[in-house]
């Protein structure tokens, strides 16, 4: 039986649109050549419903929150009621490289110019950080064309103890917390019982874990070797993928699985990102495939104090 076959299990928040709806995210087009180009946008064929489908739309609850996927392959955001329903379209924008944080920063100040007014911010992004202080630059962003290309010594340096959350914050002038992408996708499905495990597969891998819905301490796992000396990230990232094809690039996803399955004796895991779609149809319980919407839709749950171990 796959899991789509067996009963649906709680969630968070209304699952929004699937894949189709996914793609249909708004787009927003470098214009100029500058350090820092302007970018104007452009309406989804079909913008996703910013609310439930059936029945009258609720009247969107405060606060609202600006949530952030900042991703290998491209930055994606919109802003988010109390209970986790988009209130406009999403914006998104290919990832640009090279990719100091001074430009990042200023990357996201450009793609949230179209949406409404927010009154704080949620950003998940590669790589550990722990209380607003990037304490593991992330892969991609270190890099001089993005993850598999040379890593920028320069990059590492610059990235590696950034207060992201405090620059984040005076740049959008409201509170901010950042948090790695997988967390956030973890804090959108996780249904608070036992111990819950996500991997997300997208330029690279990344995994969070959750006991009873409390999101626990981020482990870099995807950059722990995994086979032929070769790291979850050389061997399932976006690369991996193009280079052997769906089929292999399962295979080895399968094997993985098993290992975190051993390492974490997880009572339940979720897949996302983006090629996670590969994997629909394919998996079976303990294992189900998640809407890539989680990694925004879980920005208002960062916000949940209960559900950060070690947070005041």
């Amino acid at each position: 039986m796959t899991r789509g076959d067996d009963p649906p299990r709680k969630r968070r928040f209304p699952a929004g649109p699937g894949a189709e709806g996914a793609e249909a995210i708004s787009a927003v087009a470098v214009l100029g050549a500058d350090d820092f180009p302007p970018f104007a946008t452009t309406p989804a064929d079909e913008p996703p419903e910013p609310f439930p489908a059936g029945g009258q739309p609720e009247t969107p609850r405060r606060p609202y929150t600006l949530a952030i996927d900042a991703g290998g392959i491209g930055l994606k955001a919109s802003v988010l009621d109390a209970e986790g329903r988009l209130v406009a379209d999403r914006v998104r924008v290919s990832t640009p490289y090279p990719l100091p944080p001074r430009r990042f920063i200023a990357t996201l100040a450009e793609l949230v110019r179209p949406l409404p007014a927010y009154d704080r911010v949620s950003v998940g992004l590669p790589g550990v950080v722990r209380k607003g202080r990037v304490v593991a630059s992330p892969p991609q962003y270190v890099t001089a064309r993005g993850l598999g290309s040379e890593v920028d010594p320069q990059l590492v340096a610059a990235w590696k103890g950034f207060e992201i959350a405090e620059a984040l914050a005076e740049q959008f002038g409201r509170p901010t917390r950042v948090a790695n992408d997988a967390d956030l996708q973890g804090l959108a499905v996780v249904t608070d019982t036992g111990l819950e495990f996500v991997v997300t597969f997208g330029t690279g891998v990344g995994t969070a874990l959750f006991f009873d819905g409390v999101l626990a301490p981020h482990l870099e796992l995807s950059n722990h070797p995994f086979r032929k000396g070769e790291t979850y990230n050389d061997q399932l990232g976006e690369a991996a993928l193009k280079r052997i094809g769906p089929e292999r690039w399962r295979r080895r996803v399968m094997a993985a699985l098993e290992n975190f399955r051993v390492l974490t004796n997880f009572d339940h895991c979720y897949l996302g990102g983006g090629n996670s779609r590969h994997l629909r149809g394919v998996v079976n319980e303990p294992y189900s495939v998640v809407d890539n919407l989680a990694g925004i839709i879980g920005g208002v749950r960062l916000w949940d104090d209960t559900r950060m171990m070690g947070r005041d």
